[in-house]
């Protein structure tokens, strides 16, 4: 369902200096030390945004950029008998990629911290049951 770019912005927060390094403005190392960056809002519509389920990835990458590849692999147990679809490719230089890991570190810390540790071994989950 398609919704107008006025109805749906949203806003989020991140930090002036990641502001400035995206716009490539950032200050350099001999600079007097700035004040504690502060907190802007940014302006993200995500209504033209596509959704995907992947319980796959695979990471590759160039010296200049990292490639991350999302799937549906049908049988997560084992090997999989067949070649697995990759249905989404999400390419990003690697400072992009950096953030990315903090965002993703410090959403899986507050999920365990309320649910408990999460364990990837899809082998020690099914003993574990």
């Amino acid at each position: 369902m398609a919704k107008d770019k006025e109805d749906a912005p949203v806003e989020e927060e991140v930090a002036a200096e990641e502001v400035q390094e995206e716009a490539g403005t950032e200050a350099s190392a001999d600079a007097p030390q700035a004040a504690p960056p502060q907190r802007v809002a940014v302006q993200v519509d995500d209504s033209e945004a596509s959704c995907a389920y992947a319980n796959f990835c695979r990471v590759t990458g160039s010296p200049e950029e990292l490639i991350i590849d999302f799937a549906l692999n049908p049988q997560p147990m084992g090997v999989p008998n067949g070649a697995i679809d990759i249905d989404q490719r999400v390419v990003m230089n690697y400072y992009t990629a950096k953030r990315l890991l903090a965002a993703l570190q410090m959403s899986v810390q507050r999920h365990e911290a309320v649910f408990g540790v999460l364990e990837t071994d899809i082998n020690k989950r099914v003993a574990n049951q």
